[in-house]
């Protein structure tokens, strides 16, 4: 059940605040290789199982970039804000990929909300700090800092 904020205003006194986990999402070849299909980006450590299995990972792996956009997928699970005329994502701090994500694995967003501001026209900026977990996993997969705005109704 996700945290919610009435108002993006109530962001402001929030900084700081664990917002709470996503559900689990299993990465699977499917989705690995329409990734790789939409970006271009067929490197063999993705897209060949075969070839993967004599590989540093023993197996094919996500793409960095893939579980990062899966951040969107997780956010809506962990954060709702109301009170909005529309929210748009404005950007990114920080982003790292201290783990590999290996096909097969289930991975779940975390979220802090590390920072709040109102912006010109009214609007409240979030910097909301995600953290991917892989399950049973030592190393994230991806931490960054998401920004969004909120533009209130």
């Amino acid at each position: 059940m996700p945290t919610v904020f009435e108002t993006p205003k109530d962001l402001l006194g929030a900084i700081g605040k664990q917002l709470g986990k996503s559900d689990w999402l299993e990465i699977t070849q499917d989705r690995i290789d329409k990734f790789a299909e939409a970006t271009g980006d067929h490197q063999w450590i993705h897209v060949d199982p075969e070839r993967a299995k004599q590989g540093p990972f023993g197996t094919t792996i996500a793409h960095g970039y893939l579980t990062q956009s899966l951040v969107n997928f997780f956010l809506p699970q962990i954060v709702e804000v109301h009170g909005i005329s529309m929210g748009v994502n404005y950007g990114a701090d920080r982003l790292r990929f201290p783990a590999p994500v290996p096909v097969g694995s289930r991975i779940r967003g975390s979220a802090e909300l590390i920072h709040a501001e109102e912006v010109k026209g009214g609007a409240v900026q979030s910097t909301v700090r995600v953290t991917v977990e892989i399950e049973g996993g030592e190393r994230p997969a991806c931490v960054i800092d998401t920004i969004s705005r909120y533009v209130p109704a």
